[in-house]
């Protein structure tokens, strides 16, 4: 297989913040969102006695990252799931814990290098976005939400998770161009955001169309809900000395990782004690500080860079309670 095209984000910097939890035998990392598993392979290179464990919602990709890092043998294994089933996936391999959860949002590059697949907005391709992409998934497809959400239901996907300035002026102009010819492909619907967004505005931040895909990919797929249950989980499977670490491209994404980070590593001590009681201490301890972004040279190189966000937390205390397997998100 052709080495891709595109580099993983940061990948010195998660490398680096991963490699003291995973510095010792049996240590498993779980890479949450394995793509093409290039976070994966630089694990696999630098941490010689890590096991990852690879989960991906998207068939395909598994097994192009499976051909990739087949040269690892038995220290990696691809598990077709989504990545708040963390739990179930663990307990399915034996494992009652692991030494790191690594999370990369967004879109893979495979998914928008593939046509077909509907996420890119610079070819006329079927409007699907659906991250599976298995032709048994029943789960409405792009063109779906396009052609059945009221305007009201689009401005708030537009605006929610696109932060489109004109949400309600293109959801209204979607619902009129429906009533006579229904989306079906990606080309109608960036023809509609050149018309309907200001040529001033076009100028500025990127393709026109950037904001709406993002919005449809992340309402198709629920991602912020996936999310929502996923850092839960993620931090009740690290063992004392594990690490939980996340690249967020989405300001809602990384303010949700933000606050389920803030919330582990806080003390239930009233401030004005002068001590916290043995026993009350954070589970978590924030490893750093603040937000994380990329350099101005990555940022050149690689676009995807330029709004990363990267956070990781570190267990410190044991889980008082071991919780049990999370929800399934839809496969």
């Amino acid at each position: 297989m052709s080495r891709p095209l595109h580099d993983p984000v940061l990948l010195d910097r998660v490398v680096a913040l991963l490699q003291p939890a995973l510095d010792h035998e049996g240590a498993v990392l779980v890479d949450a969102t394995l793509g093409l598993g290039g976070h994966t392979e630089a694990v696999l290179d630098r941490c010689g006695l890590a096991r990852v464990v690879g989960i991906d919602r998207d068939p395909r990709a598994l097994d192009l990252a499976r051909e990739r890092l087949a040269p690892y043998g038995d220290r990696f294994v691809g598990v077709h799931a989504v990545y708040d089933e963390i739990a179930d996936v663990l307990a399915g391999l034996g494992l009652a814990a692991v030494d790191g959860v690594l999370f990369d949002l967004g879109v893979s590059s495979m998914q928008l290098d593939v046509a077909e697949r509907g996420f890119a907005y610079a070819v006329d391709a079927p409007l699907d976005m659906r991250m599976d992409g298995g032709p048994d998934d029943a789960r409405p497809t792009a063109a779906d939400v396009l052609n059945t959400y009221s305007a009201g239901e689009l401005t708030r996907v537009l605006r929610d998770y696109g932060e489109e300035k004109f949400a309600r002026k293109i959801a209204g102009a979607i619902v009129r161009r429906r009533e006579t010819t229904p989306f079906t492909t990606s080309a109608a619907l960036v023809e509609l955001l050149y018309d309907e967004i200001p040529a001033p505005a076009r100028r500025t931040g990127g393709h026109p169309a950037k904001r709406t895909f993002q919005a449809l990919r992340m309402e198709v797929n629920d991602e912020l809900a996936v999310l929502r249950r996923a850092i839960p989980a993620a931090m009740a499977a690290i063992a004392v000395g594990g690490r939980v670490v996340v690249e967020s491209y989405h300001s809602l994404e990384d303010r949700l990782v933000k606050q389920a980070f803030t919330a582990a590593t806080r003390s239930d001590v009233p401030p004005d004690l002068p001590f916290v009681p043995e026993g009350s201490e954070p589970a978590m301890r924030l490893v750093t500080r603040g937000a994380e972004k990329a350099d101005t040279a990555e940022t050149a190189t690689n676009p995807r860079a330029a709004s990363v966000r990267l956070r990781a937390v570190e267990r410190v205390r044991p889980p008082t309670t071991h919780p049990g397997p999370g929800k399934r998100a839809p496969r």
